[in-house]
């Protein structure tokens, strides 16, 4: 149950820190004069975010995984 739980919350945090990034990104390295504020919301929201949260969410569940050597 830890691990999911920790799996979980490292996802979600994951995603915010994804999204803001890739949000960042897209707007200053974004050559697209037209609508730029759309393509980094989308990109942000779709894309890095989503793939931040995975590896995250990984993350979480490895370390979750294992109990403090005292714990036991």
């Amino acid at each position: 149950m830890r691990r999911l739980a920790l799996a979980l919350a490292y996802g979600i945090a994951g995603y915010v820190a994804g999204g803001v990034v890739g949000s960042l990104l897209v707007h200053a390295l974004s050559g697209n004069t037209h609508d730029r504020a759309l393509e980094a919301v989308m990109t942000g929201a779709f894309v890095v975010g989503p793939l931040v949260a995975l590896i995250a969410a990984v993350v979480g569940a490895v370390r979750g995984g294992r109990p403090a050597p005292g714990e036991r």
